[in-house]
């Protein structure tokens, strides 16, 4: 399969989800759906596990339902037609944090640039669902006076892009915050803005599922500037005479620069619709990010399960080790879309700060590796015993050419158990974006796997293929599940895609995960 070439097959994907993520007023900005209250599904009680014998960390008391009932103050995404998207050619507004997450009574900076000198102000908001608002406005920052910074530099030989910009503003995340994905909205004087997507972690709280947000993935995408000159991502870069092409690629991001457009990341609106859908159902969640899983800041033996919402294509070795060793000690994992586990990264610092580059050249004659590290190739490529099936169950087999429908398969499941479905069933436009599906050409996961669907489609280049979506139990009692699709976090939360069937499959799915023993997990 081509490193790099199969993403031209998703820039219809990568503008509709653009669409739904367009900045508030302009129309051309982040715009995340708001959905209102309903009354979800009552999750069947999951069979008794293995798990339930091994020593589990004692759960921490859950926030998350008091969280949502407070009152949300200023409203993040409300219709103004006076906001206007900061764009990346003339880059009115555009920030970055210093980090990708933040344990609450830590510090985070951001670091701004104004395209003319002027006033602005930062407002920061917690997401979840908060009875349809969608986002807590939780703190804003002094009026601030800001200016243009530096052009971002470019490295020749990698064509890595970054930002040496200075810090504007430091928020104190205060200690009684509850863990959560926050955003911070740039607006200036002339009402343009920007955002910057950040986590709280909450290092105290164990016993919970804990939310894996992809920042290595997003940094992977991001296409930041896209001014017909400088911008690259992992996939492509400009020419000379600003035409895009794949040699131009990078062959390391930073963090250390806005995300392109309105600075939401790339498939952000898929990771938001599991958050929205998590909390409104009041489950015990904690967040972290791929960073933190890589550095052990996140502690996977510390939670009953890790749920990874959306696209999660970039690992590192660390990761991988550590979610590994996750599931051999009765920890679950939950994978909610598709082509996960895919590249194998690694980090680097950007100065004294560690583990602020992902490196990935995706080619061993590019990069054949070194005494710290493999090469950056699939991860499939390095060995068949190293190919992502034998974590996740199954693996990425094409980019889905038309929306097809996912075919029901072992209905008689725990996790099927009062989703009213029946094998054959087909459940409308579930198989979109990419797929994955059991692959006998590479070893199978050690458990007792089920195959949860068996949906025949056409990849972009009209192949057929088939998808599977994918459960297994291993020795240890961890659950593993990959739902081998990009749709699926769609059918738990957006309008004109939510389906009761798939939101009580995965109610059953995560009552397993916090409790092994069969017990509903109390939403309080």
């Amino acid at each position: 399969m081509p490193s790099v070439s199969r993403r031209a097959a998703l820039g219809g994907l990568a503008a509709g989800a653009a669409g739904v993520l367009a900045a508030c007023g302009s129309g051309d900005g982040p715009q995340i759906a708001r959905v209102p209250q309903q009354r979800l599904p009552e999750p069947a009680p999951a069979a008794p596990s293995p798990a339930a014998a091994r020593r589990r960390p004692p759960r921490t008391a859950n926030p998350i339902p008091a969280e949502n009932r407070r009152a949300v103050g200023k409203r993040w995404l409300a219709a103004d037609p006076a906001f206007r998207s900061a764009d990346d050619v003339r880059q009115q507004i555009a920030a970055y944090a210093s980090a990708t997450s933040v344990d609450v009574g830590e510090s985070i900076d951001f670091h701004v640039h104004v395209g003319a000198a002027e006033p602005y102000r930062v407002e920061v908001f917690r997401l979840g669902h908060y009875g349809g608002a969608g986002a807590r406005y939780v703190a804003s920052s002094p009026t601030l006076h800001g200016r243009p910074q530096p052009k971002a530099a470019r490295v020749a030989k990698t064509n890595l892009v970054a930002c040496d910009w200075p810090v504007a503003w430091t928020l104190k995340v205060p200690a009684g915050w509850v863990s959560g994905t926050y955003v911070a909205v740039f607006t200036t004087a002339t009402n343009h803005r920007s955002h910057a997507v950040f986590v709280v972690r909450d290092d105290r709280r164990t016993g919970n599922l804990c939310v894996v947000l992809p920042f290595s993935t997003y940094q992977a995408y991001n296409f930041w500037p896209r001014d017909g000159r400088l911008g690259r991502n992992l996939y492509q870069g400009y020419r000379p005479d600003g035409v895009i092409g794949t040699e131009e690629r990078s062959r390391k991001v930073s963090h250390d620069r806005p995300y392109s457009g309105s600075g939401l990341p790339y498939m952000f609106d898929t990771d938001y619709d599991l958050i929205q859908w998590a909390e409104r159902g009041g489950y015990d969640v904690t967040y972290a990010t791929s960073e933190d899983l890589h550095t052990g800041r996140l502690d996977p033996l510390r939670h009953a399960g890790l749920v990874f919402p959306g696209h999660d294509e970039y690992w590192s070795a660390e990761m991988r080790a550590a979610t590994e060793a996750a599931v051999a000690g009765g920890v679950s994992l939950a994978f909610l879309a598709a082509n996960n586990v895919y590249w194998n990264i690694g980090y680097e610092p950007a100065g004294d700060r560690p583990d602020r580059v992902v490196a990935c050249y995706k080619s061993p004659q590019e990069d054949p590796g070194s005494t710290a590290r493999r090469s950056t190739v699939t991860w499939r490529s390095l060995s068949p015993h190293d190919a992502e099936q034998r974590l996740l169950g199954v693996q990425y087999n094409g980019v889905v050419g038309t929306a097809a429908p996912l075919i029901v398969q072992g209905a008689g499941h725990w996790m099927w158990q009062g989703a009213g479905v029946q094998d054959g069933m087909a459940i409308r436009n579930l198989v979109a974006g990419e797929a994955d599906g059991r692959d006998a050409a590479y070893p199978f996961a050690d458990g007792v796997q089920t195959l949860l669907s068996a949906s025949p489609y056409l990849t972009a280049k009209g192949q057929p293929a088939m998808q599977n979506t994918s459960v297994y139990e291993a020795a240890s009692g961890a659950v593993v599940f990959c739902a081998g699709t990009f749709n699926w976090p769609l059918a738990l939360n957006r309008r004109g895609h939510r389906d009761t069937r798939v939101q009580h499959a995965t109610a059953n799915l995560v009552n397993r995960m916090l409790n092994p023993d069969g017990a509903p997990a109390p939403a309080a």
